[in-house]
């Protein structure tokens, strides 16, 4: 083994990760939502109309993915989608009221998470943390 497993910081961020997903899964199922659904509706709120593309380039998954979300969160009417009023190919995207009051409920609960998070930490370490793993990311990426 060219390397033990203790010495391999991308599990450690696993493990955090693994961590985070498994909070916001059980915060967000409190309004019915799953963690991608959470996120859709989540930058769907700051960015009414926007294409499937852009919702999942901001939500890091393949359009294929986001299009699953979408279709999952229009057959519960949380979402409506009608043709851009220029472009007729795109759809766009919007939360109907009910996905307002969801996403409301979820948001509440995550950001408890979030809270919990920053409060584990101070400015200055928060600070460090994002560079640090921003240092990880492009480390990564080579």
């Amino acid at each position: 083994m060219g390397m033990p497993a203790e010495e391999r910081l991308g599990l450690d961020v696993k493990r955090a990760e693994q961590l985070l997903m498994a909070a916001k899964h059980a915060a967000v199922k409190r309004a019915g939502l799953t963690v991608p659904q959470y996120a859709a509706l989540l930058v769907l709120a700051g960015n009414p109309g926007i294409s499937n593309a852009a919702l999942a380039r901001q939500c890091l998954v393949t359009p294929q993915a986001s299009n699953v979300v979408l279709k999952n969160l229009l057959e519960r009417g949380l979402i409506e989608r009608r043709p851009h009023a220029w472009h007729r190919q795109m759809l766009e995207t919007h939360l109907t009221e009910q996905g307002r009051q969801a996403l409301e409920v979820a948001d509440a609960a995550a950001v408890e998470i979030e809270r919990r998070i920053e409060k584990a930490f101070t400015p200055p370490e928060r600070d460090q943390l994002r560079e640090l793993l921003a240092r990880f990311g492009r480390a990564v990426s080579g």
